[in-house]
């Protein structure tokens, strides 16, 4: 007989950020690596306010192009880039990835986000440079387009700012989930 009681994620929850993070998650790229970039950022509500506890997801392809990441995604080895991270923001809303730069094939790391009281997940991409053949961007108002976009740090060497806004004038374009990358 089902339970007639609320769950977590009927009310506040699910608490994404405390549960899944684990450690050196948002360190991609192999330490000391010359190419290393930090892609960083706030997760902001309706209202701009910074969301605490969110969870974001990215994965990206590698520099040669390949999909298929290395073993050991969830135990970094601090060797290997891994096409695959798991950051939570911090009680002011900010996240850090310290990554590769994606391949000409795929300018983007796609991003998954879990934020409590939302019942699904979202998806986006983030994009450093927007391509002109790209579709998906294509279909876009170009004002709609910039929210998809990194923008290089001033004075910051190799770092972009990528903040995702879940609702408002400048909400982050999210993707279908049933087709989340095409």
């Amino acid at each position: 007989m089902p339970s007639s009681r609320a769950t977590p994620s009927q009310t506040i929850g699910p608490f994404y950020g405390t549960a899944l993070p684990f450690p050196g998650g948002g360190d991609v790229a192999p330490t000391g690596h010359p190419d290393a970039i930090t892609v960083h950022g706030r997760v902001l509500d309706g209202e701009g306010v910074p969301v605490p506890d969110a969870l974001l997801e990215f994965w990206q392809a590698a520099p040669d192009g390949s999909l298929t990441g290395s073993p050991g995604s969830l135990h970094r080895d601090g060797a290997r880039f891994t096409g695959f991270a798991r950051v939570p923001t911090t009680g002011d809303g900010h996240y850090a990835l310290r990554t590769l730069p994606p391949p000409e094939g795929a300018p983007y790391l796609a991003l998954c986000l879990f934020v409590r009281g939302l019942p699904r997940h979202l998806f986006t991409r983030v994009y450093f440079r927007l391509p002109e053949d790209d579709a998906l961007l294509a279909a876009l108002a170009p004002e709609r387009r910039d929210t998809m976009l990194a923008a290089p740090e001033p004075g910051g060497h190799r770092t972009y700012r990528f903040d995702v806004r879940l609702q408002g004038d400048a909400e982050t374009v999210f993707l279908s989930p049933t087709r989340p990358f095409p």
